[in-house]
């Protein structure tokens, strides 16, 4: 699978996340916390290998002021993740900022697929697309085999550099 093609993948996967999160009920605590850390998880395992790998591979002139948006989107994502790190699903900002979550990944998701994969297509080969994509599903699979989320709190500072 391309770079591309596993980037729309997890995308997707978490947009079905999201869904089955929307239609819990609002007593099922453990439920939604499950899907949170579920989303959490997938969230911050895939903004690593997009800052470490898929960013710096279509750095250049004409791209690095969308690649600096998507660092700021990837910001405000995890700034979201610690807040909800430090809550509880019962609390009642919990849904709230889930809520906002989910649109701040739907849009950076939109911008991404539309921009930066047309960026990509232009500036990496098909072998590279398949090189780099075996690097990012090699990279997020050994991410996901800890629990991500539990590092998103110390990437909050500040953008990623790109």
């Amino acid at each position: 699978m391309n770079a591309l093609e596993l980037i729309k993948q997890q995308h997707e996967e978490v947009s079905k996340l999201f869904k089955k999160y929307e239609k819990l009920a609002d007593h099922a605590d453990e439920e939604r916390q499950e899907l949170f850390e579920q989303i959490a998880d997938r969230l911050g395992a895939h903004a690593k290998i997009e800052e470490l790998y898929l960013y710096p591979a279509i750095k250049k002139e004409d791209t690095e002021d969308e690649l600096r948006e998507a660092v700021e989107e990837h910001l405000a994502v995890k700034r979201l993740i610690a807040d909800l790190l430090d809550m509880e699903p019962s609390d009642e900002e919990f849904d709230a900022k889930m809520k906002v979550l989910q649109e701040q990944v739907e849009h950076h998701v939109e911008e991404e697929e539309k921009d930066l994969f047309k960026a990509a297509r232009k500036i990496l080969s098909k072998d590279q697309l398949d090189d780099l994509g075996i690097q990012l599903e090699e990279e997020y699979d050994s991410l996901m085999e800890g629990e991500p989320r539990n590092d998103v709190p110390e990437e909050t500072d500040h953008a990623a550099p790109i």
